[in-house]
């Protein structure tokens, strides 16, 4: 049987585990984000180039 030591123990660990998943995935997605701003930018700035010449 379980104390509520142990019990406790094992709900941290699983806290923990959710929480730096979570971070791994904001991570990954604001580094997406970041891509796609960048790109979008540069097609302004191609679009801006075509337009002026």
């Amino acid at each position: 049987m379980m104390t509520v030591s142990t019990t406790s123990k094992i709900a941290a660990a699983f806290a923990v585990l959710m929480v730096l998943a979570s971070c791994s995935n904001t991570i990954r997605g604001m580094g997406r984000d970041t891509a796609n701003a960048v790109n979008a930018t540069e097609d302004a700035g191609h679009t801006v180039k075509k337009a002026a010449q």
